[in-house]
């Protein structure tokens, strides 16, 4: 009963947070018309996965090494944007949401700062890159919210650093936006952060 009580109470802040965005797209998976500084996601605690043992190492059980695979609140915050037009002043949040990364290379996002209207699911491919470090590129479309034309797509690129904890990762971010012809229209830069989510782990302040 515990359990069925904290899904509905998930899905109903995941609802709630949804609501509370609706503003112009921009650029990227996250509309920037209602920029505002960052929020600290909740740290949940994380437990290593432990690998399988054999009857030849049977009592020793080393810990696997954190895996990117999971579920993840992200942050996107801007950094070296401010020759922009408009300018867009280091720090500021530009997009938020859920990102999950599956076992077999690809990954899906959910923004929290775009509107419905203007499509905010988008989806990517990852690999490893090193010990602990990850590339992802990513696609989305891009609309007008109150016409429902196509304007393009998006190209956000991912590199990422995990924790060895794995319950965190932070990197940097690159978006480039195109009209329906192929030209650039925008190009932002910054840093993401993002924390595991588990399922103990509560819905969180909306920025």
């Amino acid at each position: 009963m515990r359990r069925i009580s904290r899904l509905l109470t998930m899905i109903l802040g995941v609802g709630t947070l949804a609501a509370l965005f609706v503003s112009n797209a921009i650029a990227g998976c996250g509309d920037m018309a209602n920029w505002r500084g960052p929020l600290a996601y909740a740290a949940p605690a994380y437990t290593p996965a432990v690998k399988s043992t054999t009857a030849l190492d049977r009592g020793s059980q080393p810990t696997a090494q954190p895996s990117l695979v999971g579920m993840w609140g992200v942050q996107f915050i801007s950094q070296g944007n401010t020759q922009n037009s408009p300018p867009i002043p280091d720090g500021t949040l530009l997009d938020f949401g859920y990102q999950i990364f599956h076992s077999d290379g690809t990954e899906w996002m959910n923004s929290g700062g775009r509107a419905p209207s203007t499509q905010n699911f988008c989806e990517g491919v990852w690999g490893e890159t090193g010990f602990n470090a990850y590339e992802l590129n990513h696609f989305a479309f891009s609309y007008d919210a109150s016409s429902g034309t196509y304007q393009g797509p998006v190209n956000i690129k991912e590199q990422l650093v995990l924790s060895p904890s794995g319950d965190s990762f932070s990197g940097t971010f690159t978006i480039n936006a195109y009209d329906t012809k192929g030209n650039n229209v925008n190009h932002v830069t910054g840093n993401i952060t993002g924390t595991r989510i588990t399922v103990d782990t509560l819905p969180t302040p909306t920025p």
